[in-house]
């Protein structure tokens, strides 16, 4: 009952506080009405069907928790272009050429019926993915073109009905994943369908609301415009639902991926996942079919596309970064990651407690592009040798650590060195922790020397060149429970960097929200007020001197003075200008800083606003010099 009780109050304040921005008259008891709508499906949820799905939660997620590592897989009649359009460059995500390019649906079937992929093989695609390491594999069902990859009673317009490729890709590569032991599953654009003429998104041939024209009302036409409702609900129910459950009962999936669910209300993304339990009350279902601000219904969350950083997220979350910087293949799209990003990015997802559903865009032909043959098969040397680092493992007890990030699974700390110490001395700071054994992962029946330098902290010596210069993985074998010291510890040696990401600082104040975590974009915003402040703390083993640079994202909106603060004083004066093009990276060397040994701590406090905020700040680096 307490927790009913907690879950009701969250959502009276959710809804409370979006009536201060309804308008009076009509517009105010639409969006009453709109509310009450919602919150009936949230109330049914909550104390009945949805309730008793959690009580499997744990269960249903096992395998998940366990996988850390994914592939996610781009793939539909927008891959024959790959990016081009009537020999036009298309830029951004390729995936998205219908709406980019304002394609009529007839158009579109055009390129289905020459969509025909015969170097498609199911088992070498599933293949890769095992050699990579991953454990679960997700194609894209039905993507927001509206096109299944699967034949639908529903719909004609599918891949079984409009190519000349009689194939059941869906069906194969279920079989490929069953024969290799990969769990199995499938992206499924509920919300944007641009082929249905009563589905939101296509506002170039049907005039429909929830496309870029931002027609009747934009993001929230359902509320402002409920007239309108009857449409989106009728294709829900006439195809959503439909190929949903065709999805569950023909292939048995083991999850199931959504997406924009802003495109529909509330209510309606409710009914899909009610439709979803009561079907397979087992299959995995992310975190983008019902959600809102204070509410995801799903059995984890998914935080942004294409990240570069993580930010803090309490419980199970997944982060989908792609090769390069489409989904879809694009032929276009040369500005593929480096094998070594991905991996560090991997260790970086699971010792935050996090998964890693990394994507490819396969061709148009069916084949992987060459370049992300190249970045799996890296990634899949460097699993071979570590996946034990990183499958089964969670979040790390230890505080952040300048070398790198840790993992931990039982009674075995998991320590993925990315920046190798040129004088053969780790030292792994916080752990308080008995230490039984060290030794590389690569190479574990030789164990590495340690001592402590104090309760606090531990040296180890290790070969002067890393096995593996992404990461090389240090097992340190402790007598748990873990002890640890939360205050993280720098390092001091010549010509390191310490990075004080904003994702890491202590919030000081109301207001603050987190950036997606893309290049140029992992900031913390809403720095409006004076009485705000953003700080990290950490340790020295001795004195040092630092070069001091602040780097934050500019745009139009944010500007003023700060104050840099060291152990309570103020060291510098600085400000944060504007910038004509959004999410401009500019970097501020402060001063040469000196500190001694022992505890300190630096804080960013506004001292004059001169916009709506101060700025976006991105993190401090510390340089020794």
């Amino acid at each position: 009952m307490k927790y009913l009780k907690t879950y009701n109050l969250i959502f009276f304040l959710f809804f409370a506080s979006n009536l201060l921005f309804a308008q009076t008259g009509d517009e105010e008891a639409m969006l009453n009405q709109a509310k009450l709508r919602d919150q009936e499906q949230i109330d049914k949820a909550l104390n009945g069907w949805w309730k008793d799905s959690q009580k499997d939660n744990a269960n249903r997620l096992a395998w998940w928790t366990d996988a850390r590592f994914g592939m996610f897989i781009h793939w539909g009649v927008y891959s024959l272009p790959g990016g081009e359009w009537k020999g036009k460059k298309v830029d951004g995500y390729a995936e998205h050429l219908m709406r980019k390019e304002k394609i009529f649906r007839a158009e579109y079937l055009d390129v289905a019926h020459q969509f025909n992929p015969i170097k498609f093989n199911a088992d070498e695609w599933v293949k890769a993915a095992k050699t990579a390491g991953m454990k679960y594999f997700i194609i894209t069902a039905k993507h927001h073109d509206g096109f299944a990859l699967f034949d639908s009673k529903v719909s004609d317009f599918t891949l079984a009905k409009q190519s000349p490729w009689k194939h059941d890709p869906l069906a194969e590569l279920q079989e490929a994943c069953k024969k290799q032991g990969i769990k199995f599953g499938f992206y499924y654009s509920h919300a944007f369908d641009w082929e249905h003429p009563d589905a939101p998104g296509n506002d170039w041939e049907y005039n429909n609301p929830g496309g870029d024209k931002l027609l009747f009302g934009g993001a929230n036409w359902f509320d402002r415009h409920p007239e309108l409702l009857p449409n989106a609900v009728k294709y829900v129910n006439e195809k959503a639902i439909p190929q949903i459950l065709e999805l569950i009962q023909n292939y048995h999936p083991d999850i199931l991926w959504f997406d924009t669910p802003g495109k529909l209300p509330l209510s309606e993304n409710i009914r899909i996942l009610e439709a979803i339990r009561k079907s397979d009350p087992n299959v995995v279902v992310n975190g983008r079919l019902a959600r809102a601000s204070n509410l995801n219904l799903g059995d984890y969350q998914n935080t942004a596309d294409r990240p570069a950083e993580f930010f803090p997220v309490k419980g199970d979350w997944e982060a989908i970064p792609t090769t390069n910087e489409s989904y879809g293949y694009s032929k276009f799209d040369k500005r593929h990651k480096t094998s070594a990003f991905l991996i560090q990015l991997l260790a970086k997802s699971a010792s935050r407690g996090g998964n890693l559903l990394m994507n490819i865009g396969p061709k148009g032909d069916g084949a992987f592009d060459v370049a992300d043959q190249k970045i799996l098969t890296e990634i899949g040397k460097w699993m071979a040798v570590n996946s034990e680092s990183i499958h089964g493992t969670s979040k790390t007890p230890l505080t952040l650590q300048p070398w790198g990030v840790s993992t931990q699974k039982d009674n075995k700390l998991y320590l993925h060195v990315f920046n190798w110490p040129s004088n053969g001395k780790l030292i792994v700071g916080g752990l308080q922790s008995e230490i039984t054994k060290a030794y590389l992962l690569t190479v574990p029946n030789k164990s590495l020397n340690f001592s402590r330098v104090n309760p606090s902290d531990l040296e180890i010596s290790v070969p002067k060149k890393a096995i593996d210069t992404a990461s090389t993985v240090i097992v340190l074998e402790i007598k748990t429970p873990v002890k640890v010291d939360d205050v993280r510890l720098l390092s001091s040696a010549s010509n390191t960097s310490n990075q004080l990401l904003a994702f890491d600082a202590n919030l000081i104040g109301k207001g603050f929200k987190f950036g997606d975590g893309k290049p140029g974009r992992y900031y913390v915003e809403g720095f409006t007020s004076n009485a705000q402040e953003i700080n990290w703390e950490f340790r020295l083993l001795k004195a040092t001197t630092f070069n001091l640079l602040l780097k934050y994202s500019a745009d139009n909106q944010n500007a003023g003075d700060f104050d840099v603060i060291v152990d309570g004083k103020v060291f510098k004066k600085s400000s944060a200008k504007t910038a004509d093009r959004v999410d401009t990276v500019i970097e501020i060397d402060l001063a040469d800083l000196s500190l001694n040994t022992g505890q300190h701590k630096i804080s960013i406090k506004p001292s004059h606003i001169l916009k709506i905020g101060l700025m976006r700040l991105m993190e401090i680096d510390l340089l020794v010099k």
